[in-house]
Parts: C-alpha cells; structure tokens; sequence
C-alpha cells in the first residue's frame, strides 16, 4: 500500500490551481490552510479573499480531484473560506465620531441623476453580496426621496438604547433610511446643514456591527447629502448607475469627476435598463435608450464597464411589492447581470485591499459542498 503523502506533495498538487485575479496559485497566495494529514486522509481549508468569488465552487472541485489522484490517499476534505479584506481603514480627516468601525468595505453606489435605477441596482447588490454568506448592511443615503423601504419591504422605526440607533433587517440585509423616520407622505424639506447631520448620525451612531459590506446608496446628483458622505464616510470604492442616452451619460460623468476630486476609486459603470427581450421573441433585443453608451464613457473616462442590466418589467413589479428581482425573479437575466457585476466589484475591492499591508480581515467558513 503506498505511503501517505508528504504536504510537499499535496501542495505541488495544488499549485497548478491559479486565482484568476490575482494570476498566482492558490498556494503562492498562501490561500490553502489548515493542511492535516492522516494516513490516507487528507484535509486542507481554502481561504479566498471574499465570499463573492466566482470561482469557489471550481477551486473547491478541482482541488478535491487533484488531491485525490496522489498516491495513498484514500479521502480528501476540503473547506472553502472567506478572509474579507478591508479597504476602508479609517475615515476621511475632518470626520467627527467614530465613523463605521467594524465596517471593512464601503461601496457607494451614486448616478449623475434619478431614474436609471440606481436605488434598485444597490439594493440588488446588496443582497447578491448577502447570497455568498457576506455580513451586509444597505445604508438609504438618498434623504429626499429614500425608497429602501418601499424596495425591501421593511417599515417601523428602528429602536434605540444607550444614544445607539439599531438598524431594522430584511432579507439579511441590516437597513437604515430616513424613510423609517417619515410616514407615507411627509415632505423632506431641509437645508444643507439639517442634511449634513442626519448622515453623519448614519455613520456615527447607527449600530451597524461587523460587516463585510456596507452599501451605501447615494442620493443622484453631487448635492449636499452626496458630498457629506464622500466627505465623511470612508468609502472603499463606488459604483454609478447609468443609462445609454447621452442625457444620462453627461451626468455620470460629472458623478464620476466628484469621486476623482476626493480620491475615492471609481469600481466601474453600470449601464441600467440597457435592452429589452420581448417574451415571444428571445433571440432578439431591442435598445430602447440607445446602445453602448455606458460602455463608451467608461472607455472614455478610463474605468471599468461593469456589465448590462436588461429592462424586466418584473424589476418593477416586485420592487413595488418589496420583493427586488434577486428574490422575486432569481433565475432571471436581470438577477444573473446584477449578480455578475457584483462580483466584479467586490473583486475589484479585494484586489485593491490586496494592494494595502497590515489590514486584518474576518473570516467566513462555508459548510463543506
């Protein structure tokens, strides 16, 4: 009967495993963990830089194969992990209070202007991140028209103790919007200042707990609730919204220069509402706004072009009965884009915490497949 194998042997088994965005091995990352080896039982942790990744399932099989096929072993166990990685360390200077401490990713979702399904492309994301065992909060950052509420669902007020405002839950998500403050047709008609305050208490006295993910929509435009936050939350990155028509796209632009000035990376553009495939008809596609338009400026502006969003009228039908498209219409191309550009962007996120030493992450394990 042959001899158990060495961990020299299983680690060059797995060596030929390569992330796809990092370029390395899987063991060169230093991402295997936990190797144990007992007679011909084998078990080793993969630990990946985020819940999000594509790939899990891929690394999880092959690595399983390739360990198999070593001489002497007669079982193999693997366990798939997250370490997630923040990139968001400490907050802007001249932010008062502790701002977001146990948050370690901020994604702030904006657009140039309303109606591109913005509010409906973060609360989406939201929930794609919760899909892969991600801890995530979805902050409504939009004070003039908050629709988180309307979107998931969830109403009432969120209690109080100790001057900590708790955050109500839906669908896994923790959430907080100044629609939870309001009844159904109250106006909000504050100035600047009145706004600046009520964001910061968003960041400073919610408790918002451990997150891996914080997605914050932001409200349209680069108005005063817009520039607060980027002032004062730690973002780790942004995503904006936009449609193809070239209305949209002048002020995605603009969107996009307000991050550029306060040094927030730009994760990419997402075009919204991009086509329409007409049930009877698959194989065609009709560009109602226009075609690749977000593609074009993030060529032009010198980011990433994150992905499509298809027009789904189920979009609308399960929004307006707090049921968003990842729950109401989960198989659906519209759910398969959002989760695909989720994907990219929380990619996008680990490989710029790669970049940044010294910054610890929390850990996720997910039960053996």
């Amino acid at each position: 009967m042959p001899a158990q194998p060495s961990e020299a042997e299983v680690l060059d088994a797995l060596r030929p495993i390569v992330d796809p965005d990092f370029g390395k091995s899987i063991v060169d990352l230093g991402f295997v963990k936990e190797l144990r080896i007992d007679g011909g039982r084998v078990s080793f942790q993969i630990e990946l830089t985020t819940p999000a990744c594509p790939v899990k399932s891929e690394f999880e099989r092959a690595a399983r194969e390739r360990v198999a096929a070593l001489p002497g072993v007669s079982e193999v166990q693997v366990t798939m992990s997250a370490n997630t990685r923040g990139r968001a360390a400490q907050a802007p200077a001249g932010a008062q209070g502790a701002v977001l401490p146990g948050v370690r990713n901020t994604i702030a979702v904006a657009s140039g202007k309303g109606g591109v399904g913005k509010s409906t492309t973060a609360v989406n994301m939201a929930l794609a991140l919760r899909e892969t065992g991600a801890r995530v909060g979805l902050m409504d950052a939009d004070v003039y028209g908050p629709s988180l509420p309307l979107l998931l669902g969830v109403s009432g007020r969120p209690h109080s103790e100790n001057k900590r405002i708790f955050p109500l839950e839906a669908y896994g998500l923790k959430c907080m919007s100044m629609g939870f403050f309001l009844s159904e047709n109250s106006p909000v008609i504050w100035r600047g200042p009145m706004v600046h305050g009520l964001i910061r208490q968003f960041l400073t006295d919610v408790e918002w707990g451990e997150l891996d993910y914080l997605v914050l929509d932001l409200p349209p435009g680069t108005g005063d609730a817009a520039l607060t936050l980027t002032q004062q939350a730690p973002l780790s990155g942004a995503v904006i919204v936009t449609t193809a028509n070239d209305l949209s796209l002048i002020d995605a632009r603009k969107g996009l220069k307000m991050f550029e000035k306060v040094r927030v990376p730009v994760l990419g553009i997402v075009e919204n509402l991009s086509y329409f495939v007409p049930p009877d008809l698959p194989d065609r596609r009709y560009y109602i706004f226009g075609q690749g338009g977000g593609r074009r400026i993030a060529r032009e502006l010198g980011v990433d072009f994150l992905g499509e969003i298809p027009i789904d009228p189920r979009v609308v039908e399960g929004g307006d009965k707090g049921r968003p498209i990842l729950i109401h219409a989960p198989e659906s191309d519209a759910a398969r884009a959002l989760r695909e550009i989720t994907g990219s962007v929380v990619r996008k996120l680990a490989l710029l915490a790669a970049e940044e030493p010294g910054i610890e992450g929390a850990s996720i394990t997910w039960a053996q497949e």
